[in-house]
């Protein structure tokens, strides 16, 4: 296996967590060098960044402010939220949204010149910046990737596919395996290894995320000895257009914010008739329009008198999914599901993506930096991916980590999983959605972790199955609801909220 030494942070991911860390991790005399980015498919293509259509939630209004906000945040994450880092959060929100502005992003202006912002759920204001309606991801993204790209400390591999971490026999993370074009593994020695890996929507049949989110980083950095935090609480989104398409399409919670209601088949109110109703914490509308598709009543979101002749340009993405697949949702109320949409669990880091590791950072949804808890409030994605992915890549480039040839160090052996075969890939999806999603239960999750057994013994090293493994172990271990984690048999939250923590020991 050929080995580079690269004397600066490699950052695994081309999001906005990875390229935001990317940018600020300017080269220190005397400490580190450029940063190497390494993403799987050309920036924009393969990151669920540039799937988000709300926008990026932030005290931007004299009615608002970071108090506000992180009490918002708290409350949606029911109980399991770190109150330090959310003001963390809250209180870069201007700053993160006007670097973002500087570098390009058009977000959507109001009369005064101030950002326009949109109510979502659970926000007690409207605080969401958008672009176009429904198209901030991507244009938030566009903006970052072309900085990137001109930047003289980045270089960027967009054909690189974390394999493993690279550890010494300290436990100290040097350098990741990373598998290129035509199956070529390069070991590459780093002085900090980022990853900003994404969620893990594709261990799901029905998600938002790109199918290729697979929880590896979570699995990988979970197999060199971190610590990986509260991996039950997935976020299941409750509009995903329901066409039988994989990924789902996304109709954006902004719609409901400007009226759009939550109907079943026969017209009547999914969740209540106040206009408030169906702005409810996630979890609740989910559980309620799967229970409505689950008893065969159908589960709609009506847009016609809300958005109606105007949904083309006032939400354009949605607009171009419904037509695609024969919906005029000016005219016609669309179908929805609830669809795995954010993995709020992951590997424990700080507001600075630090790890459990030395030399390792997590930023971006792979990470668990406590911000989100049990919940995620809508929006608060972007938010996070940017404005700790900029204090990952300060942190990092800061980090000198000694000596990095390989000669010099003494590391651990690596072994390098491969993937599951494709039926075998879809039957996992199967047995998650089946067994771990919206609802679950002890008899569903302990046959699913069964399933999870079979599938690595057969396959080995193959971290979509651990990354499974970690959530339905999670899911099986808290016996009680709380935010996305529902269980029929234990459907009351417990007195005293507490953490999931599993860590592997390493011999």
């Amino acid at each position: 296996m050929e080995t580079r030494v690269h004397k600066g942070p490699l950052v695994i991911g081309g999001g906005l967590a990875g390229l935001s860390a990317a940018l600020e991790a300017v080269p220190v005399s005397g400490v580190s060098e450029g940063v190497l980015v390494v993403t799987p498919a050309p920036l924009l293509d393969a990151c669920s960044s540039a799937w988000a259509q709300g926008g990026m939630a932030a005290a931007l209004t004299a009615k608002d402010s970071p108090q506000l906000h992180a009490r918002d945040t708290e409350a949606a994450g029911a109980g399991l939220v770190e109150s330090a880092a959310v003001r963390e959060l809250t209180g870069r929100g201007r700053e993160t949204v006007e670097w973002l502005a500087g570098m390009g992003a058009p977000f959507d202006r109001a009369e005064d010149g101030g950002f326009a912002v949109s109510l979502e759920a659970a926000h007690s204001t409207a605080r969401v910046a958008r672009v176009g309606g429904d198209g901030a991801g991507r244009a938030i993204l566009s903006a970052v990737v072309k900085a990137a790209r001109a930047a003289d400390h980045i270089e960027i591999w967009e054909d690189g596919r974390l394999r493993a971490l690279v550890s010494d026999e300290a436990g100290r993370v040097r350098g990741a395996v990373i598998e290129r074009t035509g199956g070529q593994k390069v070991r590459v020695l780093a002085q900090a290894v980022v990853l900003a890996t994404g969620g893990i929507g594709g261990l799901f049949e029905v998600t938002t995320n790109p199918s290729a989110l697979k929880g590896e980083g979570m699995a990988l950095a979970y197999l060199a000895g971190a610590e990986i935090l509260d991996p039950e609480f997935v976020q299941f989104h409750p509009t995903a257009i329901d066409a039988g398409l994989d990924p789902a399409p996304l109709a954006t919670e902004a719609l409901r914010g400007e009226g759009a209601r939550l109907i079943d088949g026969e017209g009547r109110f999914l969740i209540g008739m106040a206009a408030d109703a169906d702005l409810a914490a996630r979890d609740i509308v989910a559980r309620a329009v799967h229970q409505a598709r689950v008893s065969g009543r159908g589960a709609f979101l009506d847009a016609t008198k809300a958005v109606g002749a105007a949904f083309d340009h006032e939400f354009p993405a949605v607009f171009a999914a419904c037509m695609a697949v024969g919906i005029d949702p000016r005219v016609q109320p669309i179908p929805v599901a609830a669809a795995v949409h954010y993995h709020m669990g992951g590997i424990a880091a700080d507001d600075a993506g630090r790890t459990s590791l030395k030399g390792l950072y997590a930023i971006g949804e792979c990470a668990a930096t406590g911000v989100h808890g049990a919940n995620r409030l809508a929006s608060n994605s972007l938010l996070e991916a940017a404005a700790f992915g900029r204090m990952a890549g300060r942190a990092a480039a800061q980090d000198a980590g000694g000596d990095m040839g390989a000669d010099a160090i003494a590391l651990r052996p690596v072994i390098v999983g491969g993937d599951l075969p494709d039926e075998a890939m879809q039957a996992l999806r199967a047995a998650m959605t089946q067994y771990c999603g919206v609802v679950r239960d002890a008899k569903g999750l302990e046959a699913l972790i069964a399933v999870l057994d079979d599938m690595a013994g057969l396959y080995p090293y193959v971290a979509a199955v651990t990354a499974a493994k970690l959530v339905a172990q999670g899911a099986l271990g808290r016996r009680e609801s709380r935010g996305g984690h529902f269980r029929a048999d234990y459907p009351q939250a417990n007195n005293r909220a507490q953490h999931t923590r599993v860590r592997r020991i390493l011999e």
